[in-house]
């Protein structure tokens, strides 16, 4: 579970970042990113859609996204929000290849602890 004050909660506020932030995308996830200098630590949201499947489904890979974000939320250079927004394939995909897609969506936006020197 991501922390209370890590939670991004508020329906303006995934509209925000989602139609503000820059984004980065892979098999699995969607990455919105938006610095947000108010926020004091960065705040992460998860948009699991009906395209993913069922709601046993939709809850798994929403957990999984949570445990894999929540490793990384201290590592992480940014003050502002996250969304993380899972795609059909996530269903089937492993919690390794969601990983490797989240940090290579990380990556291209710059917020990884490792730069690959990649281009956006």
């Amino acid at each position: 579970m991501l922390p209370p004050a890590a939670r991004l909660t508020r329906g303006e506020d995934f509209r925000l970042v989602t139609r503000r932030g820059r984004k980065a995308a892979r098999r699995t996830v969607v990455v919105y990113a938006l610095p947000r200098p108010e926020v004091v630590q960065t705040t992460v949201g998860f948009v699991v859609s009906k395209a993913v499947g069922n709601s046993v489904v939709r809850h798994r890979v929403t957990r999984r996204l949570r445990h894999i974000v929540r490793d990384r939320l201290g590592t992480l250079p940014l003050h502002g929000s996250l969304v993380v927004r899972a795609l059909p394939p996530a269903a089937d995909a492993s919690s390794a290849a969601m990983r490797a897609d989240l940090d290579a969506a990380l990556r291209r936006l710059r917020l990884s602890g490792t730069d690959d020197g990649g281009v956006e």
